[in-house]
């Protein structure tokens, strides 16, 4: 079987927040820009992948992904590994972060999907096929751009919805004070109670002092995991913080490729490996980072695309949680939902997606 083609296309979908009717956020731009792609086979089978990043040099993501694409037209789609060391050499010193390592995501997943459909089975099944459904959180819909009691009463409705696990922010916007990011969470925990899984994330925005102080202040009200407190990369940070906090430190979204993990883990930066399916350069990537997780006993959890985290997180025994920040639902016809707090993996072979060619058309850039 040989790749014959591969066609991509850039997508600007509109920025929503669909999981409690909540405003779009405009912190992050107008709309999602997406670069999709299909890979087609003599064999008939055709693969589909995307990737994401910033909406100001979306089209040179797309540019990267039709060059690298290029490359594995003629090549056995099975030989995921190859491939990926063919685009490495071709890459040169453009990796092995950035759009290089995005790029290539879009491609591993389409191989991923094209080796599903070959076998018959769900890639879940393939990668590990340790569960066929996973605990999932809100994401998105209780954001620290939002004010507090439009927060309060959006968890509200997350928990009326059928979620278990939700995740809000701190680090607020303008003007804060230790108080008001206290506040926050405590209102969030009496709306939802004491037997909802709570996560607040930093985004990197507090340094060690910060994280230690207001940490502390908040684990009365059993956070899950507190995420990215301070800078990605300061590894002795995040391990001093992770010492410092009864709450567990997830993190591990912003960093590219396996390296990083060995060495946040190495440092005993984290209690949560947090891998986001494109920094990781796709599938491939993601699976060996759970593997290293486990290693040190770690649980690991997705970042964002929960149509294709499903499967991961399915797929590995330290799988814990799934991120629901839907933002790519639309790229597609179908996509699992969540029910009584979980999501299931997809019955169909491969990755069990189909674009939703109506919708990627109109808003195709």
């Amino acid at each position: 079987m040989k790749i014959v083609s591969a066609t991509s296309r850039l997508v600007r979908l509109p920025a929503e927040e669909p999981l409690a009717g909540g405003p779009a956020p405009t912190s992050l731009g107008a709309t999602r820009n997406f670069v999709t792609l299909v890979l087609r086979t003599d064999a008939g089978l055709e693969g589909i992948g995307y990737t994401f990043m910033g909406w100001a040099i979306s089209g040179a993501l797309k540019t990267a992904v039709d060059e690298l694409a290029a490359l594995v037209v003629g090549d056995d789609p099975l030989a995921i590994e190859a491939i990926h060391r063919k685009l490495q050499a071709a890459a040169g010193t453009s990796g092995p972060g950035g759009i290089f390592t995005l790029a290539c995501a879009a491609i591993d997943i389409a191989l991923w999907d094209i080796k599903g459909k070959h076998a018959g089975l769900p890639v879940a099944t393939l990668a590990g096929g340790f569960r066929t459904q996973a605990p999932v959180y809100a994401s998105g819909a209780l954001m620290r751009e939002y004010t507090l009691d439009h927060c309060v009463k959006a968890a509200g409705r997350l928990l009326d919805s059928g979620y278990t696990q939700m995740k809000t922010q701190l680090a607020l916007p303008g003007r804060t004070t230790v108080q008001k990011e206290i506040e926050r969470i405590r209102e969030i925990r009496k709306a939802i109670g004491p037997d909802v899984d709570l996560m607040a994330d930093v985004n990197q925005r507090w340094d060690v002092r910060q994280a230690l102080s207001i940490g502390s202040q908040v684990e009365e009200f059993g956070m899950y995991w507190l995420e990215d407190p301070v800078a990605a990369d300061d590894y002795p940070g995040l391990a001093a913080v992770a010492d410092g906090l009864k709450t567990p430190i997830a993190a591990g979204e912003y960093v590219y490729g396996a390296v990083p993990f060995r060495h946040m883990l190495e440092a005993r930066s984290v209690d949560i490996a947090m891998a986001d399916v494109m920094r990781t350069g796709g599938i491939t990537g993601w699976l060996k980072i759970a593997g290293m997780a486990e290693a040190f006993n770690l649980p690991i959890v997705s970042h964002l695309y929960p149509e294709i985290s499903v499967h991961l997180v399915c797929a590995v025994p330290n799988g814990l949680t799934i991120e629901n920040m839907p933002w790519s639902n639309r790229l597609f016809q179908e996509v699992p939902r969540p029910a009584g707090g979980q999501l299931a993996v997809p019955a169909k072979p491969g990755l069990g997606l189909a674009f939703d060619e109506q919708t990627c058309a109109r808003y195709a850039a």
